[in-house]
């Protein structure tokens, strides 16, 4: 990044911006669909948001780090967890985003969907005992 690095609000926003996979630039550099953040009146940074298929690839990323192995080599019940928390950040509006957790996963799609739909099945069963 060019432009203030060390800035207070730099520092602040970088790990929700390397969270989401998003670049930050000077904002000299940002261009019209970037989000400026100024501090005090003063532009300090332009924040460039990744497209929605880079932000999965990145999320599939993270969780991989944080498992310490390739989610193909997670057990079923952690594959289904993995769904859950996919399902929870919109990974499955962005187009082919089934096929790209199913993938990641070394599952069918069918299989993605059946974590999916067994899902929603135990929501509606937590509504019905709570009604």
């Amino acid at each position: 990044m060019t432009g203030p690095v060390d800035h207070p609000l730099v520092t602040a926003v970088k790990p929700l911006a390397d969270a989401m996979g998003a670049e930050l630039l000077g904002p000299g550099d940002a261009a019209p669909d970037d989000v400026v953040l100024a501090w005090e009146g003063e532009d300090v940074v332009a924040v460039r948001l990744p497209q929605l298929s880079e932000s999965l690839d990145h999320i599939l990323a993270a969780m991989e780090r944080r498992h310490g192995v390739p989610l193909a080599e997670l057990d079923r019940k952690a594959k289904q967890e993995a769904v859950r928390l996919l399902e929870a950040r919109g990974a499955f509006s962005v187009r082919h985003g089934v096929e790209t957790v199913a993938g990641a996963l070394g599952v069918s799609r069918f299989t993605v969907y059946n974590y999916i739909n067994s899902q929603e099945e135990r929501r509606a069963d937590k509504r019905r005992e709570g009604a």
